[in-house]
């Protein structure tokens, strides 16, 4: 059985920063299920509408070996739904798993404890990660991508070399002349 990517939908998520990582998904036909809380229309920050296909409390974590996440334009309306992070917290759970997450999404990560002990980077405000009590300073990089093992994080900007940078990391084959940052 072909292992999945489960792409987590919140509102105001950012549709830019998905585009480059989709395609080279479909190039490299790596089947995907777009998550939310509910079925209900998901709207992002530039005004995207998109359906999930399931729901996180309809997800059989052993189809998926890796999970995408977007920025967010409002991290602070979401960080606080436990339901976002215990997702993460168990999906990310399994052996080799991949992640990649864009922006302010790391956020996520960090309050899901995935980011314990690994380097990345996060497209916050340096006084909002320092106030943080989930962000360890000490790993943070200041560069537009950071890769330490299956996890990838980007600043938005990087998202074109983000995408390719998964793509790799889950050994699909695709065009890589397509995209270049």
């Amino acid at each position: 059985m072909t292992k999945k990517t489960a792409i987590l939908l919140y509102p105001d998520f950012s549709e830019y920063e998905l585009t480059t990582a989709l395609s080279i998904l479909m190039q490299g036909r790596k089947p995907v299920s777009f998550i939310g809380l509910t079925k209900e229309p998901i709207r992002g920050e530039s005004g995207l509408t998109c359906l999930p296909d399931l729901t996180i409390d309809e997800v059989d974590f052993e189809q998926y070996d890796s999970l995408l996440l977007s920025g967010c334009m409002y991290i602070d309306k979401i960080i606080d739904i436990s339901e976002y992070t215990s997702f993460i917290e168990n999906i990310s759970a399994q052996r080799d798993f991949i992640i990649a997450a864009i922006s302010s999404s790391p956020y996520l990560l960090a309050k899901a404890g995935v980011l314990k002990g690994k380097k990345y980077t996060v497209g916050l405000a340096e006084k909002l990660r320092k106030e943080s009590p989930y962000f360890e300073e000490e790993n943070y990089v200041s560069e537009l991508v950071v890769t330490d093992g299956n996890l990838i994080t980007a600043w938005g900007s990087a998202f074109i070399t983000f995408g390719a940078q998964f793509g790799k990391a889950l050994k699909l084959d695709f065009e890589k002349s397509w995209y270049r940052g």
